[in-house]
């Protein structure tokens, strides 16, 4: 059986813990280079997957033994990557929020479209399997119909996550442009689509830096968001968290509510109007914290794609209507209106 060659440009956490290790345990792939401008960093881990060492992402993409690359950088260099990677004809999984526009977003999804090959992003939240149970239900008129939501990705910041902690790029806004409704928020924006399967039309938002004293970026933002449908809801994405992850999303429907990652035990439970409850046991999403690298389901998906030659689970489309929610809501904070997308 071919392998898939694979290169992974950034050797930072999210490479360490996600992308790199899901790569190794998947027997359909080979890890043939890895980039990181702090050499160090990339010898290490190419050491430890017999890997080649890059410090420029150009030398890594103009190797032609590699068929697709993983960006892994800070979200300022996500676009020009992705796009170089694609030019060069190599598959691209880019880590969220896929660009820090839209136009830098509909420059990836042309280049994708020109070079015909994958540009998938790396929304991990609608692989979760009690996601997937809910969108089913949800499908399947479990809830009847859905009249409102609330949904919060919390905890105490990437410090102590990143490979650079307390001075990590997270933090500077010329590096991440935005801060955690970029890192956190555009995951439930992604999810709550999935979701509903629905777009969103109308965005509010307060959007501030209350916690993290030191960084020119967000650090705690709650949405107000409005669907096509009508249905309203609450999106709170948070590094302000300071002592356990909050992942949670609550479903309010006219047969009853549906609470998603909101219990330790039973990942999602549905109390029905009629006082019955319905648990279902399916696993928790993976997290950063001691214990949580559970495999994600990108990597996996990302590589059965390419092999298979189907549709990109998280398009560059998809990822571009994600990530207009999270920009509405910024236009939303400094012009204090209601943002129309």
């Amino acid at each position: 059986m071919r392998q898939l060659k694979i290169g992974v440009i950034g050797c930072g956490s999210i490479a360490k813990h996600r992308h790199l290790i899901e790569y190794a345990q998947n027997e359909q792939v080979e890890i043939v280079a890895v980039c990181d401008i702090v050499k160090e960093r990339a010898a290490e881990f190419a050491a430890l997957y017999e890997a080649k060492v890059y410090t420029k992402y150009e030398d890594l993409i103009a190797n032609k033994e590699i068929d697709a690359v993983s960006v892994c950088t800070p979200n300022y260099l996500h676009a020009p990557m992705s796009i170089a990677a694609l030019n060069a004809g190599k598959h691209v999984l880019c880590e969220k929020p896929m660009a820090t526009s839209k136009a830098e977003a509909e420059d990836m999804i042309e280049a994708a479209k020109a070079s015909g090959k994958k540009l998938m992003i790396a929304h991990n939240q609608r692989f979760v399997p009690a996601h997937l149970k809910a969108r089913q239900l949800i499908e399947d008129g479990e809830l009847g119909k859905i009249y409102s939501f609330r949904t919060a990705f919390g905890h105490g910041g990437p410090e102590g996550w990143s490979a650079d902690g307390a001075d990590s790029w997270f933090f500077r806004k010329e590096k991440a442009f935005i801060g955690a409704l970029g890192d956190l928020g555009v995951h439930k924006t992604d999810l709550l689509r999935f979701l509903l399967d629905e777009e969103f039309v109308e965005v509010g938002a307060f959007v501030e830096t209350s916690s993290k004293k030191k960084a020119d970026v967000d650090d705690t933002a709650v949405c107000v968001l409005k669907s096509q449908s009508g249905i309203i809801g609450t999106l709170a994405a948070s590094w302000s968290y300071v002592s356990q992850e909050d992942n949670a999303t609550v479903i309010y429907g006219e047969k009853g509510i549906m609470r998603l990652l909101d219990d330790p035990v039973d990942s999602l439970v549905i109390q029905y109007q009629n006082g019955e409850v319905a648990k279902y046991e399916l696993g928790q999403i993976q997290t950063n914290e001691a214990g949580g690298q559970t495999s994600s389901g990108v990597i996996d998906r990302f590589v059965s794609s390419i092999m298979n030659q189907q549709e990109s689970p998280v398009s560059g489309v998809e990822g571009l209507r994600s990530l207009q929610v999270v920009l509405a809501a910024l236009e939303s904070q400094e012009t204090s209106k209601i943002i129309k997308i």
